[in-house]
Protein backbone atom coordinates (compact mmCIF):
# COMPACT_ATOMS: atom_id res chain seq x y z
CA UNK A 1 0.00 0.00 0.00
CA UNK A 2 2.73 2.09 1.05
CA UNK A 3 4.47 1.70 -2.78
CA UNK A 4 0.81 3.21 -4.70
CA UNK A 5 0.52 5.59 -1.75
CA UNK A 6 4.25 7.00 -2.85
CA UNK A 7 3.32 6.58 -6.55
CA UNK A 8 0.29 8.32 -6.26
CA UNK A 9 2.08 11.59 -4.37
CA UNK A 10 4.20 11.79 -6.72
CA UNK A 11 2.75 11.57 -10.01
CA UNK A 12 1.06 14.69 -8.44
CA UNK A 13 -2.05 14.76 -10.47
CA UNK A 14 -4.08 11.19 -11.10
CA UNK A 15 -7.53 10.99 -11.96
CA UNK A 16 -10.49 8.83 -10.40
CA UNK A 17 -12.96 7.05 -11.78
CA UNK A 18 -16.67 6.80 -11.01
CA UNK A 19 -20.15 5.78 -12.40
CA UNK A 20 -23.58 8.55 -11.89
CA UNK A 21 -26.67 7.88 -11.26
CA UNK A 22 -27.09 7.20 -14.65
CA UNK A 23 -24.31 4.70 -15.11
CA UNK A 24 -22.30 6.56 -17.23
CA UNK A 25 -18.40 6.60 -15.79
CA UNK A 26 -16.87 9.83 -14.89
CA UNK A 27 -13.51 10.64 -14.53
CA UNK A 28 -11.51 13.82 -12.87
CA UNK A 29 -8.06 14.97 -11.78
CA UNK A 30 -7.52 14.15 -7.99
CA UNK A 31 -4.01 14.85 -5.58
CA UNK A 32 -4.83 14.30 -2.37
CA UNK A 33 -4.09 11.08 -0.99
CA UNK A 34 -2.91 10.22 3.13
CA UNK A 35 -2.69 6.76 4.75
CA UNK A 36 -4.39 6.99 7.98
CA UNK A 37 -4.65 4.10 10.77
CA UNK A 38 -3.17 1.76 7.64
CA UNK A 39 -5.51 2.76 5.51
CA UNK A 40 -4.93 4.76 2.16
CA UNK A 41 -7.51 8.12 2.30
CA UNK A 42 -8.64 10.55 -0.49
CA UNK A 43 -10.64 13.48 -0.18
CA UNK A 44 -12.95 15.12 -1.64
CA UNK A 45 -16.20 17.63 -0.64
CA UNK A 46 -19.68 16.04 0.31
CA UNK A 47 -21.28 18.73 -1.88
CA UNK A 48 -19.71 17.57 -4.67
CA UNK A 49 -21.14 14.95 -7.54
CA UNK A 50 -17.87 12.70 -7.14
CA UNK A 51 -18.84 11.98 -3.36
CA UNK A 52 -22.23 11.35 -4.12
CA UNK A 53 -21.09 9.03 -7.01
CA UNK A 54 -18.63 7.46 -4.54
CA UNK A 55 -21.01 7.07 -1.98
CA UNK A 56 -23.94 5.39 -4.05
CA UNK A 57 -21.36 3.29 -6.09
CA UNK A 58 -18.05 2.87 -4.04
CA UNK A 59 -16.45 0.73 -6.97
CA UNK A 60 -13.84 2.96 -8.11
CA UNK A 61 -10.99 3.08 -10.53
CA UNK A 62 -7.58 5.77 -10.16
CA UNK A 63 -4.70 6.05 -12.75
CA UNK A 64 -1.58 8.27 -13.03
CA UNK A 65 1.63 8.19 -14.79
CA UNK A 66 5.06 8.94 -12.67
CA UNK A 67 8.65 8.38 -14.50
CA UNK A 68 7.54 6.27 -17.37
CA UNK A 69 5.19 4.06 -15.71
CA UNK A 70 1.52 4.06 -14.98
CA UNK A 71 -1.23 2.76 -11.99
CA UNK A 72 -4.32 1.38 -12.39
CA UNK A 73 -6.27 0.66 -9.24
CA UNK A 74 -9.39 -0.36 -8.75
CA UNK A 75 -11.03 -0.61 -5.16
CA UNK A 76 -13.84 0.04 -3.15
CA UNK A 77 -14.34 3.90 -1.66
CA UNK A 78 -15.31 3.51 1.92
CA UNK A 79 -16.98 6.94 3.51
CA UNK A 80 -14.84 7.43 7.33
CA UNK A 81 -17.19 10.55 8.67
CA UNK A 82 -14.67 10.91 11.23
CA UNK A 83 -12.90 13.87 11.87
CA UNK A 84 -9.37 12.52 12.76
CA UNK A 85 -9.36 11.13 9.37
CA UNK A 86 -10.59 14.48 8.39
CA UNK A 87 -7.87 16.16 10.05
CA UNK A 88 -5.28 13.57 9.30
CA UNK A 89 -5.95 14.55 5.59
CA UNK A 90 -5.48 17.91 5.79
CA UNK A 91 -2.58 17.80 7.58
CA UNK A 92 -0.97 15.90 4.98
CA UNK A 93 -2.43 18.43 2.11
CA UNK A 94 -2.11 21.52 3.89
CA UNK A 95 -3.08 22.95 0.25
CA UNK A 96 -6.54 21.74 0.97
CA UNK A 97 -7.01 23.91 4.09
CA UNK A 98 -7.99 27.15 2.55
CA UNK A 99 -11.04 25.30 1.38
CA UNK A 100 -12.29 22.72 3.56
CA UNK A 101 -11.49 22.29 7.36
CA UNK A 102 -12.27 19.02 9.35
CA UNK A 103 -15.79 18.97 10.65
CA UNK A 104 -17.42 21.61 8.63
CA UNK A 105 -20.09 19.14 7.08
CA UNK A 106 -18.45 18.92 3.57
CA UNK A 107 -14.76 17.62 4.05
CA UNK A 108 -15.08 13.70 3.05
CA UNK A 109 -12.48 11.10 3.17
CA UNK A 110 -12.65 7.95 1.87
CA UNK A 111 -10.25 4.98 2.63
CA UNK A 112 -9.71 2.72 -0.29
CA UNK A 113 -10.57 -1.15 0.49
CA UNK A 114 -10.23 -4.48 -1.77
CA UNK A 115 -7.89 -2.74 -3.76
CA UNK A 116 -5.93 -4.03 -6.69
CA UNK A 117 -3.05 -2.15 -8.18
CA UNK A 118 -0.70 -2.78 -10.96
CA UNK A 119 2.05 -0.50 -11.56
CA UNK A 120 2.85 -0.99 -15.34
CA UNK A 121 5.61 0.53 -17.76
CA UNK A 122 6.74 -0.85 -21.55
CA UNK A 123 9.62 -2.16 -20.16
CA UNK A 124 8.98 -4.28 -17.14
CA UNK A 125 6.08 -7.08 -15.76
CA UNK A 126 3.48 -5.04 -14.02
CA UNK A 127 3.83 -4.93 -10.28
CA UNK A 128 0.77 -6.50 -8.35
CA UNK A 129 -0.02 -5.04 -4.85
CA UNK A 130 -3.28 -5.67 -3.34
CA UNK A 131 -4.54 -4.08 0.16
Amino acid sequence: MEEVYEFLKNAKTWYLATVDEEGNPQVRPFGAQNIFEGKLYIQTGLKKKVAKQMLSHPRIAITGMYQGKWIRLNADAIYDARIEAQQSMLDANPGLKHMYQAGDGNTAVFYLKNAVAEICSFTEAPEIIRF
